[in-house]
Order: C-alpha cells, then structure tokens, then sequence
C-alpha cells in the first residue's frame, strides 16, 4: 500500500487531515503553531503574509510599529508567525508577529530553563514579597526579596532599573510563572572564588580585601568569597576609638594574615602589621630633652597620653604637668583634643613607653628662687596656709617657706599659729635655711628682731606700765599685745579691763598693761590691765565666760595684782630693787 492510501484508510478523519495538509502546503500545520512566512503586501492598516500552500493570511500593521510608531517591513521579508484561527470567509488565515514573538521567547525561556541557563533581566518595580523582572521579550518574572542578595537588603527600591543575570529556581509554561533568584547565583561565584581564594591563602602573605561591615570591634573584610577579621587593635600602630574612624563600607585594603584557621576558615587579619612599627625609631626621633608637638587622646586619673605620630603616644604624669600647682586631675588642666607642646624626659622603645614633661617648658621656680634668695635675707609674703606646727608663706609663685611656731615670736609661747595669723596675712619674715635636696626653705619671724632676752629684765621689768600695747591676736583665753617690735605678750581673761560700753577688744586696738610676769624657762611673757582706777573689770565676764579664768588672788590687797607679787618676787631673787609706788 502506498503511502497515500495509508492515510486515506484512516477513515474521515484521516482524509480531513490530508485535505488540511494538501491545502496548507503539505506540512501538518494547526492552530497555535508559529511558521515562516513572506510579506506578500503592505497595506494601511494590515500585511499580507503568504504561509506557503496557496495561503494567506493578514497582521495589523500596529504588531510591527517600533517605540516611535514607525516601521520598516517591506514586501518580500521573511518573518516567523503564529497561527491565530484558520482561513475565515475570505480565504484568510489570522496570524500573529506578537504571538509568535512571545511564542519563540517562551520556547527559548523553556530550553535555557531545562538547560539551568542564566538569563539577563531588569529590575522594573517593587512589588509584594520582592521585585519585578523584566526579562527576553518583555516576559515578566518574579525575584523574592529573600533572593535579591547573599544578604537582606532593606531598601529594594535602590536596584529598580539595574539590571543582572538571574538563574532560574521556577518555571510554569500554562500559568506563565517564572521566579528568578540573584542569590543563587552569587552564592555559586562565591563558592568558586572561595576555592580560589583557599587555595591560595596562607599566614603572613598580604592580601586585598574590601570592607564588608563594621562592628564596634573591628570590621570584616571580604577577601574573596571567605571574610576575615580585621580587629580594631590591629588597624593602626596609633589609637583607633571605633573603626569607622578609619573604614567605610566598600573601602578596597591590603592587609596581612595573622592567623588562618583552615578547618574552622577563621581568618585573622592585621592592617598596621603592613607598615612599619613607628617604635622602631622612637629612640632616635624622640631624645630626653627634645620638645615636641602632640595631640591629647586620652587623661587618666595618673595624667595624660599624648599622640607625637600615629602609633607613638607618651604620658605627661600629673606630677609633670606644673611646677606651681598642684594638679588634683589632669582634666583641671588638660582635654581630649588639645594640641600642645612638652618635653621629653624619657625613652624606653622596647616597652614602647615615652614620658613627657610640660612644666619642664618653663623655668623651674626653685632653681630661680636658689639663684635670686640665700639664707640671712628678709623676704615677704603672704599666709598660704596655716598649720598646728607652723605657718606657710608664699615666697615666690611656686615657691613656699614655713615658719615653724617657735620662730613666730621671742616672748610670746604660740601654741596654735593660728592664734597670730590668717591665711593671706602679709608677713616679713627671714629665711633660716635653705633645703636643696627636699626642695624646703625655712623662716623666721622672731628673727627680724633681736633677741630681747638678755636685756629684757632691763628694759621691761616686772611691773612697768606700757602705754600703747597693741592687740595683735584674741583668744579664748585672752588676748596677745604687741609691747614692742619682735616682744608680744598675754594679757588673759582675768587681767583684761573693758572700757565702759566695750564688750570686747578688737585686733588692732591699743590698750594700757602692765608687765606681770615674765617666765624665763618658756619665754614668756604676761601682762596685766588692773591698773588704774574708774575703769570696770572684765573678769566678772571671764569668770562667766570661761570658769577657769584665773580668780583674784586672797592675799591680793589694796588693788595690788599677782603681777606686783611676781615682781617682787622675781625681783628679791634676782637682786633687783622694787620701785617705790607714788
């Protein structure tokens, strides 16, 4: 049997389908199949398209217009259709350039899809759960947020319009799904590059990176599919507070492998550890006695560290930092920031340790007093501070001496400096000695005059009246008159006469006394206003004041007082004749 007696056996249907292939050229073409064909005509509004077997069909002009609304197809081009609906009463077929573009892309879609091909799209628009891909010819495919990168991105919006390759992870012809992934594809670069990467990468060999995120401790640095971690401490031979000081997101380093762990693929890296260490020559730029320019980075309690280059700080100890204060914290003085100068007192490279002066910048007060004061010259001052032993006295800025309690006064037993003087009292004084080793000087104030003691009996003798005495001191227990220069004496509570209307005496206020007593072991001196008459005793008040002022002696007749009977006494022993009373 011949082959056309073969299909014509096939009964009705086999005959319909040999009279559709006779009428169609001889090849079995059906609805919903794309053939070539030949521009026959263009029309206005259509082309004419000759599918072969004595068949035509038409396609509106629009199908071939471009993004201007114009076209160049001409009679006799060769184009692929799709074959909409047979011949209709006119004898022609409806085509399609569209579908049968549309056709062809889903064709090539399916086989680089079975191919595990990568496709070339653009990111069009946000949507639900991801972005839109617009892929060959206009299809529209779906990228899930989750695959847009190796890591979450929070702002899709930035890669509308940028376009990558994709790699296919759905694909349905009949609903015309297609969901695309980027991350997978970076994931497979990455695993390559990281072979790369691995099987190259050793401890101690330099290597370029760039900065993937930024901690608080370091940064982690993408050598090529394996990250590494750049701790803050190995950034910089100098200080590094946080490290988006020195790096940013996307900075290109070289760095160096510190340690690679293969097994766990931890990778350690170090920045400075490619530069010179600047405690190398330290010892050379630095010398004891330079002065240098700094940069304050941090004060502690005990001073401050100061930057002189990246990688090489010195400490400035609070003890250095004046010669005339006495600085309880550095922050007093010093700030963070601050840029100054200062000294180099010394160097110890090996522990990477500089210490510098900043007082050393200006004269010492010490070795200026040394060289302008010497033991035996009267100076001046004022009461710095007071003390149970002595009073301080600033001599020059920078510069104090102490008076100790004995040296205050020839005749006047001071207990409590502070009974004579007041901080910022101005005092003379005489400088005793002079201490170099513990940096000391010592003062004297009793010393601006001669020692009345030899001649004291003489000149003020037990029971003489002294007109002026001025009140210099008061105490509880009475008060201290000046009798003359370089000789105080007490007048105490119970000897103490008050003008009428006067409740108490003032420093500065002269009084008439007599001398009572004069005590040559303590060298002191005592003295007495019950003299006189029409005036009105204050020991009532001092007995009131304080009861243990000194009562009236029984055997004290006729307004004689106890400083009479010592006169008399001190006078029959030392051979000294009593004055007659008027």
């Amino acid at each position: 049997m011949t082959t056309t007696e073969e299909q014509f056996t096939g009964g009705d249907d086999s005959f319909a389908a040999l009279f559709e292939q006779s009428m169609l050229g001889g090849a079995f073409v059906k609805e919903g199949e794309i053939v070539m064909g030949t521009v026959v005509a263009v029309q206005r509004d259509n082309v004419v398209i000759d599918i072969g077997g004595k068949s035509e069909g038409v396609i509106a002009i629009s199908e071939f217009f471009d993004a201007n609304g114009t076209t160049d197809i001409k009679a006799g081009d060769q184009i692929e259709v799709y074959i909409e609906s047979r011949e209709n009463d006119d004898g022609l077929v409806t085509l399609s350039k569209e579908k049968a573009d549309k056709a062809k892309v889903w064709q090539e879609l399916v086989k680089a899809y079975k191919n595990d091909e990568l496709v070339e799209g653009t990111i069009t628009q946000r949507v639900k759960g991801g972005l839109s891909v617009t892929i060959r010819g206009g299809v529209k495919a779906f990228l899930p947020g989750s695959q847009v990168d190796l890591r979450p991105i929070r702002n899709l919006d930035k890669l509308i319009g940028q376009t990558y390759s994709f790699k296919f992870i759905k694909f349905h012809e009949k609903r015309g799904n297609i969901v695309l992934s980027r991350r997978a594809l970076l994931e497979r670069e990455r695993d390559e590059i990281k072979t790369k990467t691995l099987e190259t990468l050793e401890e101690g060999k330099v290597v370029k990176g760039v900065i993937k995120n930024i901690t608080e401790y370091g940064a982690f640095v993408d050598l090529g599919g394996i990250d590494g971690l750049l701790h803050i401490t190995d950034m910089s031979w100098g200080r590094v507070n946080h490290p988006s000081e020195v790096f940013q997101v996307g900075d290109e380093v070289t760095v160096k492998v510190l340690k690679y762990n293969a097994e766990t693929e931890r990778v350690s890296l170090g920045l400075k550890q490619t530069q010179e260490d600047p405690w190398s020559h330290a010892e050379e730029a630095y010398p004891p006695g330079k002065r240098v320019h700094g940069k304050v980075q941090s004060i502690t309690d005990y001073g401050a560290f100061v930057e002189l280059e990246p990688g090489v700080e010195g400490l400035i100890h609070v003890s250095e930092m004046s010669w005339t204060k006495k600085v309880k914290h550095p922050s007093k003085l010093l700030e963070v920031g601050q840029e100054l100068d200062c000294q180099v007192l010394e160097v110890d490279a090996k522990a990477k340790r500089i210490s510098l002066g900043l007082k050393q910048l200006e004269p010492d007060p010490w070795t200026v007093f040394t060289e302008k004061y010497h033991p035996g010259d009267k100076i001046g001052g004022k009461v710095r501070s007071l003390t149970d032993y002595g009073v301080f006295v600033g001599i020059e800025e920078g510069v104090d001496g102490m008076v100790h309690k004995s040296d205050l006064s020839w005749t006047a037993k001071v207990n409590n400096p502070s009974d004579l003087f007041h901080k910022g009292d101005d005092v003379e004084a005489i400088i005793l000695s002079i201490n170099h080793d513990e940096k000391k000087v010592s003062l004297g104030i009793k010393q601006l005059y001669d020692d009345p003691w030899p001649s004291i009996f003489n000149e003020l003798p037990p029971g003489k009246v002294i007109e002026e005495c001025k009140v210099v001191s008061i105490v509880d227990y009475g008060v201290f008159v000046r009798v003359r220069d370089g000789v105080e004496g007490l007048v105490s509570q119970g000897d103490l006469v008050l003008p009428e209307g006067v409740e108490t005496y003032k420093i500065g206020d002269v009084l008439k006394a007599e001398i009572a007593n004069i005590d040559t072991q303590d060298r002191k001196l005592t003295l007495s206003m019950r003299i006189g008459e029409g005036e009105r005793p204050a020991a009532a008040k001092a007995e009131k004041r304080s009861p243990q002022a000194p009562k009236k002696s029984a055997d004290d007749k006729g307004g004689g007082t106890i400083g009479e009977l010592i006169k008399q006494k001190l006078g029959a022993k030392l051979g000294i004749g009593e004055e007659k009373k008027d």
